[in-house]
């Protein structure tokens, strides 16, 4: 039976109108997400938070709001405005704002949260995350420990919290793999941002014989770089900026993290859960930045038992211990 002419065309209005509202809602399906920092975006913790959400940006995946340098007092209330403004998906740190942090994820059940923190998920929207890189923490120290001449390695952190302590102490194991005889000077400067207070602290421990130094924070490599030796670079590769200095970094990347929570927001599926596992190597959260620079320059034995272990690590054969106590000076 032949259709009239006008159910043809009803039915031809009707397929066009059902694609035009499936594609509205397919340019609708951005996930709105927001992020708070404490720190500048250039900070290499927060770069590569930032760093993650901007490449889910670029392909399409999310709307992006993001504020930089939020006191702690103002916090609360910079999520809050978020939440109240739209947000779908806030992240951020929660590390010196825990309380209020949680406080403002129980009064918006709806929306979820992935928060840096070192406490426990809360059902049922605030999941938590850690840069747990210690495995490639631990290569690094290997490398460390091969180089040093004098014996003796500086370490200068931000805040001795377990996000520090556990990347500090599994590059001190690393370095003593190598080298039994190695000491360290380690410091803290009570701050996430103070590159001038970091290079102070560096060149103290370089006067009193560090040849190596493990760049924790931003301003330790300066130092380095000017009293001419060598550093240990974390969470970001510097060795464009320092390519004398800087030998090897513990590369941590926030992709795999945050790739995964967005999925589960867009599926209606996110629940209060522990993201730490997914900045392991395993789960490519982390690696050895390649050596680049000092490809050449190190001993072929020291990389070749880097890479042994590097390789242990990602086959399971070798877990490099987790210690969050805070690391004490050995010399």
């Amino acid at each position: 039976m032949t259709l009239p002419r006008i159910s043809r065309r009803q039915a031809t209005l009707a397929a066009l109108a059902s694609a035009l509202t499936g594609l509205a809602r397919a340019q609708g399906a951005k996930i709105k997400v927001a992020a708070i920092y404490t720190v500048p975006f250039e900070q290499q913790w927060v770069s590569r938070i930032h760093k993650a959400l901007k490449a889910a940006e670029a392909r399409g995946d999310i709307e992006y709001k993001a504020s930089e340098n939020v006191a702690n007092a103002d916090y609360e209330r910079v999520m809050r405005e978020y939440a109240t403004g739209g947000a779908q998906f806030i992240v951020g740190e929660s590390f010196a704002v825990e309380a209020a942090a949680r406080k403002v994820a129980k009064d918006f059940p709806k929306i979820s949260f992935l928060m840096g923190s070192s406490g426990k998920p809360q059902a049922p929207n605030f999941a938590v995350f850690d840069n747990y890189i210690q495995d490639p923490a631990y290569l690094t120290g290997m490398i460390a420990g091969g180089i040093t001449k004098s014996n003796k390695i500086g370490m200068v952190g931000g805040f001795p919290i377990p996000e520090v302590n556990r990347l500090m102490h599994a590059f001190m194991a690393g370095a003593r793999e190598i080298n039994p005889k190695v000491q360290f000077t380690v410091t803290f400067i009570n701050s996430w941002f103070d590159p001038p207070k970091a290079k102070e602290a560096a060149f103290a421990m370089i006067d009193k014989g560090a040849d190596v130094m493990y760049a924790e924070r931003f301003g330790v490599s300066d130092a380095a770089k000017e009293r001419k030796v060598l550093a240990i670079g974390n969470v970001i590769n510097t060795q464009d900026k320092y390519p004398d200095t800087v030998v090897a970094s513990a590369i941590w990347h926030m992709e795999p993290t945050i790739d995964r929570a967005l999925g589960l927001v867009k599926s209606g599926k996110f629940t209060a859960e522990d993201y730490g596992q997914y900045s392991m190597m395993k789960h490519k959260g982390s690696e050895l930045a390649p050596l680049g620079t000092f490809e050449s320059k190190l001993p072929k034995e020291l990389v070749a038992k880097v890479r042994a272990k590097e390789k242990a690590i990602l086959d399971g054969k070798f877990v490099v211990k987790v210690d969050d106590t805070q690391p004490k000076s050995s010399i």
